[in-house]
């Protein structure tokens, strides 16, 4: 999508003169790439609350599967995006860890829809924020962020696997890329607007 262009994100109305801003939420498993889809896709320096992984952490945050990883969200990640010239939305990414799940609902107070990351390495992991959106009615999609060394499976066999309803956009991106984030963000907000027209 072109930003520089005045051409609206397809089932989004926009007003004339007016703004739209609104929440969306970026959640999943520890280490599944949430910081990093926040990053590639945010249009002002994000915010992020990154500390060093340190042996307080061992045997209570499971990095076995991002042995690469060596800092880790301890709040949220915040950034902003303009998906179009009257629509604006600000990104809060979760920590994935759940000591710090009791975050998850002051995040979540006043979003319109969520992003569930999740990693094929290990799909598992994604189960307690599909639960949690589930259980709260927010409209999600789910985003496979596809790891180099990840194994490749279809958004059909991705769905099967973590048992989402057919209603639930599945999209497969790689969350380096701002124009796959995007893609996935497009798909949240028609995804939103579909089940609650008056939430954007």
């Amino acid at each position: 999508m072109d930003f520089a262009s005045s051409e609206a994100v397809p089932g989004v109305p926009l007003v004339a003169g007016s703004a739209t801003s609104t929440k969306i939420v970026v959640a999943g498993g520890f280490g599944v790439g949430k910081t990093t889809f926040v990053r590639s896709v945010s249009e002002i320096p994000p915010l992020t609350t990154e500390a060093v992984m340190t042996e307080a952490g061992a045997g209570v945050d499971d990095a076995s599967a991002v042995p690469q990883k060596k800092s880790t969200t301890v709040a949220m990640d915040f950034g902003r995006i303009s998906l179009a010239p009257d629509l604006v939305l600000y990104l809060f990414g979760t920590p994935g860890q759940g000591r710090f799940w009791f975050m998850w609902d002051d995040l979540v107070r006043g979003a319109v829809g969520a992003v569930v990351l999740a990693d094929t390495r290990r799909l598992a992991d994604s189960f307690p924020a599909l639960d949690y959106f589930e259980g709260s009615g927010l409209p999600f999609v789910v985003a496979v962020n596809q790891f180099d060394d990840a194994p490749v499976y279809t958004p059909d066999a991705v769905r099967d696997a973590l048992g989402v309803a057919a209603r639930v956009p599945v999209l497969i991106c790689d969350a380096r890329h701002r124009a796959a984030t995007v893609e996935v963000l497009t798909a949240l907000v028609e995804h939103a607007l579909a089940a609650e027209p008056a939430a954007v």
